[in-house]
C-alpha cells in the first residue's frame, strides 16, 4: 500500500509562489501515476495535475496550466507541485493522490494524503 504525506502550504499573497511536496513511501510498481487535487470550500474535489512515476509524462487541468509544475524525485520519493502566480482561488487544500493509470487517477485514486491548506490573499 502506497502512503502519501503532503507538506509545504501554508499563507501566500497574490502572484507569489509556493511549493508543495508529497513524500511517497511503499511498493510503486511501473505505470503508476501520482496527481495534486485540491478542494476549497463548498465545492468538489479538483485533479490538478499529474505524472507517471515511471516515464514522467505529465498532464494538467486548464485552470493551472502554465502556473503549476508537477515534479518527481527518484532519489528522495517525492512528489512536487510548484506554484507560480498564484491567485486567491486558488485557495484550498492540497491533496496528492495516486493510481494505477491514469484513467484511475482520474475516477478513483487508491493513495491520498492528509491534505495541506494552501490560503492566497488578495
Amino acid at each position: 500500500q502506497v502512503q502519501l504525506a503532503e507538506s509545504g502550504g501554508g499563507l501566500v499573497q497574490a502572484g507569489g509562489s509556493l511549493r508543495l511536496s508529497c513524500a511517497v513511501s511503499g511498493g510503486i510498481v511501473s505505470n503508476y501515476v501520482m496527481g495534486w487535487f485540491r478542494q476549497a470550500p463548498g465545492k468538489d474535489r479538483e485533479f490538478l495535475t499529474g505524472i507517471n512515476w515511471s516515464d514522467s509524462t505529465t498532464r494538467y487541468a486548464d485552470s493551472v496550466k502554465g502556473r503549476f509544475t508537477i515534479s518527481r524525485d527518484y532519489s528522495k520519493n517525492v512528489v512536487d507541485l510548484q506554484m507560480n502566480r498564484l491567485k486567491a482561488e486558488d485557495t484550498a487544500v492540497y491533496y496528492c493522490a495516486g493510481a494505477l493509470g491514469w484513467t484511475s487517477l482520474s475516477r478513483s485514486p487508491s493513495s491520498w494524503g492528509q491534505g495541506t491548506q494552501v490560503t492566497v490573499s488578495s
